[in-house]
């Protein structure tokens, strides 16, 4: 999450980024171009005054040099605007909201605001009947022209035009074309287009292809089982344990009543209440970093603000928040570890290992399985605006060809477009898991010979790591090298907390029910030490930048770092379970965790579903600030969390209790004393009977 943060600011930002105090040359502009430029601040005056007496002609400019045939569509659209210059001198409301609605040369363009976004609906709502079968409708476009291509191609401006949706963009660009070399008394280079098609939008909307249908139909189908259910459920059943297993598992009721059950994690002491803290704090990191990214991409006024942004110490929460993962991770490895060494012994060392890959494959894949489509085909429908569709980090086109890849859970190595860019982790997890198994039997069978060897793998895989980076020269701000795939998507650079995590739960499995009596020095020292370990990860690189940074430094940096995080995290898990939390545990065990704890794999899925839709939905340039962005992320977060549980009670709770229902195994129960150490899992629910063992943090949250 972080690292595509740096790689933009970096790629855009990077002379304002620099870890150099020394002062910067100040950039310079042609003050006669700027002021030649300044006249497109009345753009629409200007064009109307062009081409009020528009011909032919001026749709076949630079014949000679370009020649361009003219087509049918050419001339729909001269018709269409010689018609719209004369309602408009006639005062026809129609054609004046046709360019009332086209924007200018943005104000405080040298402060960074380079779009102007004009009237989007006012221009979509143009729709003017000319006879019984025609009408002039209105087509929304961007169009740019360069302001000082000498310095950088960033001082592009864009500004909304507005036309009739008969003209081409090639035809706009004609027309531009001519009139902004008047304007500008500069010859407008071929290869830079004004006017893209790809930018242009109208009112009509195509018809909905059949995965639309289909995706449409199924949640339709999931809807209509979940309002039966609960209708039954409520009115008909006498008692929740005679319900049918089916009904219960599609009633919203039932579903509702375990969501938001607050157990009291007291009454058994192997709970690790903690875990639930630190599992949201984590989820509310990842929201709030994206929130920042997506930002990036939409109508900023103030661009020239990030390169001091850039320099706080606040911005290093968002850039580095890549360790929201890296806690994933560790708690992963951490559950995992606890509850299958129980089961392990009860079973004398037996696992599943089939029924385990089963049990964890379809308890991720059906929400996943129905994010893909909802991406693809329902975000583009839920909304409309000038940007909508682009001001995001991801391309979900791409999972038209790579939908497969991401529910193989390969799609970190198999694909340089990932669909659902954020699933990334989902595949490093579930490689992890799969090699998991293997672990758990050395850590069973060879007890701390089998824990040096996972100590000496997880050193082994953080020495890849530094010396790819060294060898091969690969930078995380590098825009070379594929470095997000080779260094932020690679299970084999990502294991290292999550080999901890294990190495941690086999410490806390084979003291389980020991007393740990520290003094207050100690204590004062493991809070000390984790805290450092911690902010020495976040801040550490504050004023240098890892893209900044010699190749060496970085590679010690990164490797380090991923190992330094969950260290300091498992002092604060040992320090919260024997009593040495203090505030830090009373607020990261609170029961209040519990619901958003259970609802964090679907808020972590469908969380951008919520991004990109508020953000593709404005209408007006906004101001980039910390306190704007932290209004922003309320709002997402909200929204979010709404979306999440409805997701919840429509597809995860439901799988997940039918998955439970048909392949649980029927296994003798344990004896009283055995039980009571049975460690339960991160949703406090009690450990599952051998071999299905479930580990929770990937079950239950991501980044």
């Amino acid at each position: 999450m972080a690292s595509p943060l740096l790689v933009l600011f970096l790629a855009v930002f990077s002379a304002g980024s620099t870890v150099s105090h020394e002062l910067q040359p100040t950039p310079t502009m042609d003050r006669d171009h700027y002021m030649a430029a300044s006249r497109l601040r009345s753009l629409v005056t200007e064009f109307v005054d062009y081409y009020q007496n528009i011909t032919l002609a001026d749709l076949n400019l630079y014949q000679d040099e370009h020649p361009r045939l003219t087509t049918d569509q050419d001339l729909e659209c001269l018709k269409d605007l010689a018609l719209t210059m004369q309602d408009l001198s006639s005062g026809g409301i129609w054609a004046l909201r046709m360019f009332d609605s086209w924007g200018s040369l943005p104000s405080g363009m040298l402060y960074g605001n380079m779009l102007d976004l004009g009237n989007y609906d006012e221009c979509l709502n143009v729709d003017h009947a000319v006879t019984a079968s025609h009408s002039v409708r209105g087509k929304y476009c961007f169009a740019q022209v360069s302001l000082a291509a000498s310095i950088s191609s960033l001082l592009n401006i864009k500004t909304a035009v507005c036309f009739p949706a008969s003209c081409t963009a090639a035809s706009m660009d004609t027309l531009l074309r001519q009139l902004f070399e008047k304007l500008l008394n500069v010859e407008i280079g071929a290869d830079l287009q004004l006017v893209d098609e790809s930018t242009c939008k109208t009112a009509q909307r195509e018809p909905y292809d059949g995965l639309t249908i289909f995706i449409i139909v199924v949640l339709s189908v999931l809807c209509a089982l979940m309002a039966l259910a609960t209708l039954y459920d409520y009115f008909f059943a006498k008692d929740q344990k005679t319900l049918s297993p089916v009904v219960k598992a599609f009633s919203a009721r039932a579903n509702c009543r375990t969501l938001f059950q607050i157990v009291d994690t007291k009454s058994n002491p192997n709970v690790i209440a903690c875990l639930h803290g630190m599992r949201c704090l984590s989820f509310v990191w990842v929201v709030f970093g994206h929130v920042y990214l997506v930002a990036v991409m939409g109508p900023v006024m103030n661009y020239v603000d990030f390169p001091t942004w850039y320099q706080t110490v606040f911005s290093m929460l968002i850039k580095q928040g890549v360790y929201a993962v890296d806690t994933f991770f560790f708690l992963s490895g951490l559950l995992l570890v606890l509850i299958a060494l129980r089961t392990m012994e009860r079973t004398k060392g037996k696992l599943n290992i089939p029924l385990m890959y089963l049990n964890r494959y379809l308890r991720l894949t059906p929400l996943l399985a129905l994010a893909i489509p909802i991406y693809m085909r329902i975000l583009p429908i839920l909304g409309d605006g000038p940007l909508y569709g682009t001001v995001s980090f991801d391309n979900y086109a791409s999972c038209s060809d790579t939908w497969y890849l991401t529910l193989l859970y390969v799609q970190n190595y198999a694909t340089d477009s990932i669909c659902v860019s954020h699933s990334w982790y989902l595949a490093v997890d579930m490689q992890l898991y799969i090699v998991s198994p293997f672990l758990l039997i050395a850590l069973y069978k060879w007890g701390r010979r089998g824990a040096a060897g996972i100590l000496v793998l997880m050193l082994l895989l953080a020495s890849c790591l530094f010396s790819m980076m060294v060898i091969k020269n690969i930078s995380t701000g590098s825009l070379e090298n594929n470095p997000m795939k080779k260094l932020y998507y690679s299970t084999h650079t990502r294991a290292s907390p999550y080999l901890i995590g294990i190495l941690f739960g086999y410490f806390l499995h084979m003291n389980r029910g020991k007393p740990f009596r520290l003094g207050r020095v100690a204590v004062f020292l493991g809070w000390l030490l984790s805290l450092a370990l911690l902010f020495t990860c976040i801040f550490s690189v504050h004023g240098k930048g890892m893209g900044s940074l010699p190749v060496v430094e970085e590679a010690f940096y990164l490797t380090l770092s991923r190992i330094a995080w969950p260290l300091g995290l498992c002092w604060v898990v040992f320090a919260c379970m024997n009593g040495y939390g203090g505030l830090a545990n009373s607020f990261l065990s609170s029961p209040l965790w519990q619901p958003l704890s259970k609802l964090s794999y679907s808020a972590y899925i469908f969380h951008m579903v919520i991004e990109s839709l508020n953000a593709g939905i404005t209408r007006t340039n906004t101001y980039f600030s910390d306190y704007q962005m932290m209004l922003r992320f309320w709002s997402d977060f909200a929204f979010t969390v709404l979306f999440a549980f409805l997701m919840h009670i429509l597809i995860e709770a439901p799988f997940g209790s039918l998955q439970s229902h048909f392949l649980q195994t029927r296994k003798p129960s344990p004896k009283p004393a055995e039980a009571a150490t049975l460690p339960e899992g991160p949703t406090n629910k009690p450990a599952p009977d051998p071999p299905t063992v479930k580990d929770s943090p990937t079950s239950d949250v991501q980044e």
